[in-house]
């Protein structure tokens, strides 16, 4: 047995698929199949029930908790030995979520482009659930999660901003006239609102249950340029993050103040507790800790 065939095997276990895994992998199904079949021979078990859907064994799952921990001990190995030899080379992946874009932290990923010519930054754009999956599994090394409890027990995390939501609306809606605003004058006006797995979607409709109506949705969407494009067309108005309202640089388009309101967005920067983390994350962490809290 070698560290091959336990990958080999965690992936027909992820997928459970051979065809998919040897896609995943880039190699041939018959070596794969061939590769599981000498694994089960090894051990004296067989791993899979093949019938009409492969499915684990008991000793397929024992067999695949304990290749997660070869597997991640193995990674941290070779990690490790990189940093050892001094390689100031790599790729960090980052996952961050679509409402949010690289608004935040693009100066952030600036500097440290300027220090670090040498690592690639990979950033995916995916929701607040999928980021903590991508980084329970290992396929992000760090995560920018929105508005999301934290397991401590599972993650590190900084907490990057506590950023409160503001209204816009076009310059010929009567609420432009408005300085600030409170929430519950709103109850007849057509949202443009964030899509139903955002968990800011969430808080805005829990907020305005507090204020004792439910919004008018006309669309949902998880881009916050669309959002503006669309409030811009006079289509209904938007509530959206301080940081990002003061960058809209439209004539068409006021942004209002909430008065009263408890609607933030919260994020927070978070990769995965006991995990070895090369270098290259280890330094995008330390200057994160430095330049985004300032």
């Amino acid at each position: 047995m070698d560290i091959r065939h336990l990958e080999y095997f965690s992936e027909v276990a992820r997928h459970l698929s051979f065809t998919k895994a040897a896609s995943t992998l880039h190699v041939s199904q018959p070596s794969i199949s061939k590769v599981i079949k000498n694994l089960e021979e090894e051990l004296g078990v067989p791993l899979f029930y093949r019938s009409k859907h492969l499915e684990l064994t008991d000793a397929g799952r024992a067999v695949l908790a304990n290749a997660k921990d070869v597997l991640e001990a193995f990674s941290n190995l070779t990690s490790e030995l990189t940093d050892i030899m001094d390689l100031k080379k790599g790729e960090i992946k980052i996952g961050i979520p679509p409402i949010i874009g690289a608004a935040f932290f693009s100066n952030l990923i600036s500097h440290y482009k300027e220090a670090y010519p040498l690592v690639e930054i990979n950033l995916t754009e995916v929701g607040s659930k999928e980021i903590k999956r991508g980084v329970e599994d290992g396929s992000l090394d760090i995560g920018l999660i929105c508005n999301i409890p934290i397991k401590k027990e599972n993650f590190e995390l900084i907490r990057v901003i506590k950023d409160p939501l503001m209204l816009i609306v076009h310059k010929e809606n009567p609420l432009a006239e408005q300085n600030s605003i409170d929430l519950s004058k709103l109850e007849k006006e057509p949202f443009i609102l964030y899509r139903e797995d955002f968990t800011l979607y969430d808080r805005i409709m829990e907020e305005c249950s507090m204020k004792g109506f439910a919004p008018k949705v006309v669309c949902h969407s998880s881009q916050k340029d669309f959002m503006i494009e669309m409030v811009e067309a006079k289509l209904g108005i938007a509530l959206l993050p301080s940081k990002i309202c003061h960058k809209i640089n439209n004539p068409e388009i006021k942004a209002i103040p909430l008065t009263n309101s408890n609607i933030n967005l919260e994020l927070a920067m978070v990769w995965k507790k006991n995990k070895y983390l090369p270098f290259s994350v280890r330094e995008f962490i330390s200057m994160a800790e430095e330049f985004i809290i300032k």
